[in-house]
């Protein structure tokens, strides 16, 4: 099935108990850095013994000079789709970057590490890895679950993690709430929990089921689904929970049955391919009960790649992914880096991380991880705008002070270190099992 791609522009407001998908503009600028009052002027001003007047010299850059990227994404587990187009993401925008000079003088460097999955705990021994390799950006993880395991590590090392794919409400919330070394360019999940309630209730859903992981991840994208639909008056027949590493889903497919919504919203990973055919066997199945998949299991179901779903299985069923159109040009740029990808999910999500941290560094004069998470945000927003490495480089080189907007979008980077702008992609299956955009909203948060 093909589809025409088209742009439909919303802004998503905070409210105190749900967030809701509205049509204006929302939110306030963040306060500007305030400047040395006149006490720390006179303190920093001093008289050499021949009467010139100095002031204090930029702090000595801690860097070594390399600017070196770590990745710790999927290439084994239950996010392993998303692994080949994050990988080629970062690998295009390092090779875009040598290809224009480099960082301060010097080419960067990457350095790969598998992420795994919460079942396999490798994350950690992969960090440590990525850090004793002298990373000074870890790009990851993809699963919000797995950089719980290892950001504190990361950070205590004083390197950057900057995660294309964390959608967890939780990295904003708490310990995350103050300005530190983690940063995102994929959306918070109460975007995409704002978009998907807003498509069911289009849909002319109003009574819904909710089936999700139990773990960090559904549950946080279920209460943002739920809180949304209920806000805009649909309801919700039954929001069941199975366990991540559960062997059976029997009991939650029987559940979901009985509950009679018009319409079921599968929080789910790779163990989609294995609860869709239980859904059909009870009555369930997407062609019982219009089904929607979120950015966690929109992945290629063609029976190439999964013979568990036969063709027309998935026909209909719609899925969002936050993520810009990125358009076939730099698509082709990806399929130049590797020309197997047949997803671009978090692709340019994952080149913009790369790039941006890139820019800091420059605008820094260091490449440390403390000096490029001190001026991540400013070249995120509030400059002349610019859209390629080259430029933005350029500008900084310049004196310039830059606004980047990227392959994955404006980004707008937040105190906390995520975006406060995105989109997100609405996708659906054809017969064959594989997914194409329909839709993607932009919004901010």
């Amino acid at each position: 099935m093909i589809r025409t791609t088209h742009r439909r522009s919303a802004r998503l407001a905070a409210a105190a108990v749900a967030s809701l998908l509205v049509f204006a503009a929302c939110g306030g600028e963040d306060d500007e850095p305030s400047g040395n009052d006149s006490s720390d002027a006179s303190a920093s001003d001093t008289a050499e013994p021949g009467g010139e007047e100095t002031s204090d010299a930029a702090p000595a850059p801690t860097g070594d000079g390399t600017l070196v990227f770590g990745s710790l994404l999927p290439e084994t587990g239950s996010l392993a789709f998303l692994g080949p187009p994050e990988f080629a993401g970062v690998d295009l925008a390092v090779k875009e970057i040598n290809d224009a000079g480099g960082v301060l003088g010097n080419p960067v460097e990457h350095v790969r590490g598998d992420s795994g999955d919460a079942d396999s705990g490798i994350a950690p021994a992969e960090s440590t890895k990525l850090i004793e390799a002298g990373s000074d950006v870890i790009v990851g993880a993809a699963s919000s679950g797995v950089s719980m395991t290892v950001v504190n590590q990361i950070m205590d090392a004083g390197v950057v993690m900057y995660s294309p794919a964390n959608t967890s409400t939780d990295f904003d919330t708490g310990a995350f709430a103050e300005p530190d070394l983690y940063f995102r360019t994929a959306p918070s999940d109460i975007l995409q929990g704002a978009v998907m309630a807003n498509l069911l209730v289009q849909d002319g859903r109003t009574n819904v089921t909710i089936m999700a992981r139990q773990d960090a991840y559904g549950e946080t994208l279920a209460q943002q689904i739920q809180e949304n639909l209920e806000a805009q008056g649909a309801a919700v027949s039954a929001t069941v929970f199975y366990g991540e590493n559960a062997q059976s889903f029997d009991s939650q497919v029987a559940e979901v049955a009985d509950a009679g919504g018009d319409a079921l919203v599968l929080v789910g990973f790779e163990e989609t391919a294995t609860i869709v055919p239980q859904l059909i066997t009870a009555g369930a199945g997407p062609k019982d009960i219009p089904t929607y998949f979120v950015d966690g299991n929109t992945a290629d179901y063609s029976s190439a790649s999964d013979p568990n779903l036969p063709e027309g299985t998935l026909t209909g069923v719609k899925g969002t992914i936050p993520g810009a159109d990125t358009g076939g040009e730099f698509q082709d740029r990806l399929l130049e880096i590797d020309p197997e990808l047949t997803s671009f999910a978090y692709a340019a999500e994952s080149y913009d991380a790369v790039i941006t941290s890139a820019l800091a560094a420059i605008a820094a004069g260091d490449d440390s991880g403390e000096a490029i998470a001190a001026a991540l945000v400013d070249v995120t927003r509030e400059g002349t705008k610019c859209t390629t490495f080259q430029e933005c480089a350029d500008l900084l080189e310049s004196g310039e002070d830059i606004d980047y907007d990227g392959a994955s979008g404006p980004i707008e980077l937040g105190e906390t270190g995520s975006p406060t702008a995105a989109s997100i992609g609405i996708y659906e299956y054809a017969a064959d099992g594989t997914n194409s955009p329909v839709e993607f909203i932009a919004g901010e948060i």
